[in-house]
């Protein structure tokens, strides 16, 4: 047995207590290995200073262009620099493997084109993103809850084979249920139902919640004795009159809006979120802070 030698120092340790600076990135999510398929539950992100971006329902279809919504996130990830940039579920539509029934004689892309696209339009947000920035991406209904579900159904003896789950496609991404920050902020896919949604999920929560899926964008401040929390609904990628929306919708007027959401933080505190949204599509235009972006 060696012994250690009289007067020898012990190594120095770091002190973990320091503050980061303000330009130095977040840390990136503690992930574990799993197989492929599994679902993480939360992914646990901070920020003290900054930006996080939210976004989601791409439901991004082969054969039409970048809807507005898309070109402004992929501009504002760039301009805006953020910590953290969350994908809130839905960028494939897959309607080819939904569990509704084909209606009439609809023409429904090929799953293969649809996850092409979806790669594509991933990889610019990827590309857009600065150096340290994490990438995480809760479960959609739309997209691990159709690509997945249908592959288990079907072929449940190719569980953990890569490329059978939808993240084994988009190997930058962290997927999982739902994203936490500092500890009380929750981003999910969906969670109450209806019109006052965004209200419900605040109150019932107890904390600042921000969901997708209804493709409403609202911010909805609600304050008690423990302070003031939000919740949000950050609205669709999507052009609100997407193909992909066309014959389930039959053509009815729909109460949606096209944009995203920026969380700002200053010594950790949450400022009122703020959502980016689409005022013209044709056109390109988007209005955030009080003023029209062409894009």
């Amino acid at each position: 047995m060696t012994r250690k030698k009289r007067g020898s120092k012990a190594s120095p340790r770091t002190n973990s207590s320091k503050e980061r600076p303000l330009n130095e990135p977040e840390p990136e999510p503690k992930t574990r290995s799993r197989p492929a398929g599994e679902i993480a539950s939360t992914i646990k992100l901070e920020t003290k200073d900054g930006h996080v971006i939210v976004a989601g329902d791409g439901h991004y279809i082969p054969g039409e262009p970048r809807s507005t919504a898309h070109r402004a996130l992929v501009r504002f990830v760039k301009e805006l620099a953020p910590r953290h940039l969350i994908w809130n579920g839905d960028a494939l539509d897959a309607s080819v493997i939904s569990r509704h029934q084909r209606i009439g004689w609809e023409v429904r892309p090929a799953l293969k084109d649809e996850l092409e696209v979806c790669q594509e339009r991933m990889g610019e947000l990827e590309l857009a993103a600065p150096k340290g920035c994490s990438k995480s991406w809760t479960v959609g209904n739309h997209d691990q809850l159709r690509f997945d579900s249908r592959l288990s159904a079907l072929c449940p003896e190719y569980f953990g084979i890569h490329g059978f789950a939808l993240a084994d496609h988009f190997p930058v991404w962290n997927f999982a249920w739902a994203v936490e920050i500092n500890d009380d902020i929750t981003v999910k896919h969906r969670w109450k139902g209806g019109i006052h949604a965004p209200y419900n999920n605040c109150v019932n929560s107890g904390r600042t919640i921000v969901t997708g899926h209804l493709h409403s964008a609202k911010v909805i401040p609600y304050t008690d004795y423990s302070g003031t929390r939000y919740g949000v609904d950050h609205g669709c990628i999507a052009d609100t009159k997407s193909r992909a929306f066309r014959n389930y919708t039959e053509a009815s007027p729909l109460n949606w809006r096209s944009g995203f959401c920026v969380l700002s933080f200053i010594q950790g505190r949450l400022l009122m979120p703020e959502l980016c949204l689409v005022v013209d599509e044709d056109r390109g235009l988007v209005q955030w802070r009080g003023q029209i972006v062409k894009l």
